[in-house]
């Protein structure tokens, strides 16, 4: 039975939206053990989903790399607090936004608050993303697909829309896929299908944005530990998340974050646009 997207704790392992002090391991996603080298150095970057997980990996990698960060997320927790320390232990400025992001005025918000505060923008990262199983497809409601599309491609269009009036010429726009957006999932159906509409979005907006020679790239993780993990599947699916790569294990966030780095910082991808990169523990894709 599916998930009413508007429950305010789901059946998970931990309530939705998952607060990373509930999990039974803790992810690595404080990026600990990573030196920075001013590959973003005066940068200005919004990341949205970035209270946990990928999203506080790559924010704290972004402000070891000389950045701002600005983090956009949905209701207020620990989690968001400690990213933004962290952010500012590395010497940095972090802001955060609370509020839902399947909001298009919170998304025009979001970006303004964004700019007002930090001076400006760099940076974007489109990283916001909701998913709740279902058996079958007659088990996905109308209430969640739209809400997973609110939340999952929607947002990326609201906030990328309201960031293009700010982004200087030369800018990175990251948007954060999936595998399961390249091949499908059969209890993920609307999550798979937003993220196969991220990839064709970061094509697109490639090819358009070239001319302000602004990147537009995706990273496209497999399976990746971090709160929504446990707060969206049952105690079997969690015990066994990402025993199916070749790696038989889940990333974590801190092993995703660099890939990231590498799609904002001019110096590493100058030349590189509309591309996905794919960290899926071992696996191969045809094509």
């Amino acid at each position: 039975m599916s998930k009413d997207p508007t429950d305010p704790a789901p059946h998970g392992v931990i309530p939705y939206p998952g607060r990373t002090a509930e999990m039974s391991e803790h992810p690595r996603d404080e990026m600990r053990d990573y030196t920075g080298s001013d590959l973003l150095a005066g940068k200005r970057a919004l990341i949205t989903g970035g209270d946990s997980g990928i999203g506080r990996a790559v924010a704290v990698a972004f402000a070891k790399e000389g950045a701002d960060v600005a983090i956009a997320y949905l209701e207020e927790t620990e989690d968001a607090a400690h990213t933004v320390a962290l952010i500012e232990a590395a010497g940095r400025t972090g802001m955060e936004i609370a509020g839902d992001l399947a909001s298009p005025a919170h998304c025009r918000s979001v970006v303004d608050q964004t700019v007002k505060q930090l001076g400006g923008l760099d940076i974007l990262v489109n990283n916001v993303a909701y998913q709740s199983p279902v058996e079958s497809l007659a088990d996905l409601s109308e209430e969640q697909w739209r809400h997973t599309f609110a939340v999952n491609i929607d947002s990326f269009f609201h906030v990328t829309k309201a960031a293009l009036n700010h982004l200087p010429d030369g800018s990175a726009i990251i948007n954060t896929g999936s595998i399961n957006g390249l091949r499908g999932n059969k209890t993920l159906i609307d999550y798979s299908a937003t993220k196969g509409a991220v990839i064709a979005l970061t094509y697109s907006l490639a090819q358009t944005l070239v001319e302000r020679r602004i990147r537009v790239n995706c990273v496209a993780p497999g399976p990746v530990w971090t709160p929504l993990i446990p707060a969206t599947m049952d105690a079997e699916r969690t015990e066994s998340f990402g025993e199916q790569v070749p790696m038989n294990r889940a990333a974590q966030p801190d092993e995703i974050a660099p890939s990231y780095v590498f799609f904002a910082a001019n110096r590493l991808s100058s030349y590189y646009s509309g591309e996905v990169l794919a960290p899926i523990g071992g696996e191969t894709l045809p094509g």
